[in-house]
């Protein structure tokens, strides 16, 4: 059965080797299902077990389609990036619901899959500026870093500077261990991650966040109250997350998603019809830009394109991440996309779908282990988010800088983002940039119709909507 679905010894591997390729990738990405749950247990009505639920379920299904439609050894679960921009941004920001955002996320999907399906793809990608499309990693990288820092308790609000650096002053009073303890905790955690990596130790991050959890946990002792009510709090039952799952995320974006009364109680129809219109494009653009990479990426790093550089079967495997996020908005959660971390299930052998169904078969049985996962503390996967910033830097050294047509629109792509908490205005800002300097350099008749479009749409929603 494994010859005929995967054909695996036709491709030089093993069964062995492809079930161990899938268990690598697992290892190397599992940090997902507590960072994302963390994220959206912010926002009001949702809780840390149903986005839990939802993140792996959402992960086992894409994952396991990717390797079905494309047999590629490759893996996919909720964005980073997307995902603190639906809840800091879209939510905590735009104010729109949980139920809402949602329904964004589904637009996106179905956009995504029709834009497959019919080609489309291609010339979307091409309207958006070559220096805007490799600054969105860059500028998402920032933007959830940013995020972690926060998480962290590192850098803190500043009336005066906005922002600044968390007191470690000890000593005279102006700070205390019990707000200083969860920052050394993300620290070590951010080490040891990089030292682990440097040292070539699979699921680096995974071991680190573990591994920050006990430090936390220990140092818990020398803090009075800290376990006070710990026990009576646990609940080790695995189904009950499953009972929260069913009743707040499933199928949330059908039963209350399309209820915008309260976002219209102060805003326009006008306002709604374009912050949903931009808002679902930057999504969509952020998910196919990120799925293309990703393909090159790990594709490349296992010599597994074609002879001509492709990556085989690409229609079939961003068919695969466009349902996928269809499926992650009907389970309650953000864009879905494909993981550049299945890199190392490919480095150690994977070539096949096989390797991404043995991942997908333990995202399912991660599903029974969220009250372990509900004990992790914010302080330890706040240094993962860190360190996935960190690792979406890369593309930067893909940009022409000394070119100032291609640096400038680069640059404001990359530093809108974190600054304003918004990937969509980072992606605005770039290819408005892009086309003023086109323009009075004597070369605005040369770009795509789509880049105008695209540029006048980013316009319309800065002049409407804020």
């Amino acid at each position: 059965m494994t010859e005929k679905l995967f054909h695996v010894t036709e491709k030089g591997s093993t069964v062995r080797t492809e079930l161990l390729a899938g268990l690598t990738t697992f290892m190397t990405m599992a940090y997902i299902l507590m960072v994302n749950a963390g994220m959206f247990a912010e926002l009001p009505g949702v809780s840390y077990s149903a986005i839990y639920i939802a993140t792996a379920l959402s992960a086992a299904i894409g994952t396991i389609l990717i390797g079905l439609l494309s047999n590629l050894p490759l893996a996919q679960a909720s964005a980073m990036g997307s995902n603190a921009f639906f809840v800091y941004t879209v939510c905590l920001g735009f104010g729109l619901s949980y139920a809402n955002a949602l329904v964004l996320i589904l637009l996106d999907g179905i956009a995504f899959v029709v834009l497959t399906v019919t080609g489309l793809r291609k010339k979307i990608f091409a309207a958006i500026p070559a220096s805007v499309r490799l600054s969105i990693p860059a500028g998402v990288g920032l933007f959830i870093a940013f995020i972690g820092l926060q998480n962290a308790g590192i850098v803190v609000a500043d009336p005066e500077t906005y922002v600044n650096l968390a007191s470690f002053n000890l000593l005279f009073g102006s700070a205390t261990w019990p707000d200083v303890m969860p920052i050394l905790v993300t620290l070590a955690v951010l080490a040891a991650i990089a030292v682990l990596t440097c040292k070539g130790v699979k699921g680096a991050v995974l071991w680190g966040i573990l591994g920050g959890t006990g430090l936390y946990y220990l140092l818990g002792i020398t803090v009075p109250g800290f376990y006070t009510g710990f026990g009576a709090a646990l609940d080790l039952n695995p189904f009950t997350a499953f009972g929260s799952f069913g009743a707040s995320a499933f199928g949330r974006v059908f039963t209350e998603g399309f209820d915008f009364s309260p976002y219209l109680a102060d805003h326009s129809p006008a306002e709604l019809a374009l912050l949903i219109g931009t808002t679902a494009l930057a999504f969509c653009l952020v998910d196919m830009f990120d799925t293309l990479g990703t393909l090159y990426g790990a594709c490349a790093r296992g010599n597994l394109l074609t002879p001509e550089g492709e990556v085989p079967n690409m229609e079939r495997a961003m068919l695969a991440d466009a349902v996928a996020t269809v499926c992650g908005a009907v389970c309650g959660t953000s864009t879905v996309s494909s993981y550049v971390e299945a890199s190392a299930g490919i480095a150690e052998g994977g070539k096949t779908g096989l390797a991404a169904l043995a991942t997908g078969g333990l995202f399912l049985l991660a599903l029974f282990f969220s009250p372990v996962a509900a004990l992790v503390p914010n302080c330890a996967t706040a240094a993962a988010l860190v360190y996935v910033g960190i690792l979406m830097m890369d593309c930067t050294k893909k940009v022409d800088w000394r070119n100032t047509a291609e640096a400038v629109p680069a640059f404001l792509t990359m530093a809108i983002m974190p600054m304003t908490y918004n990937i969509s205005y980072g992606i605005a800002f770039g290819v408005l940039s892009y086309l003023v300097i086109a323009v009075f350099t004597g070369k605005g008749r040369s770009l795509p119709g789509g880049t105008w479009v695209i540029g006048c749409l980013f316009a319309v929603m800065f002049l409407v909507t804020h």
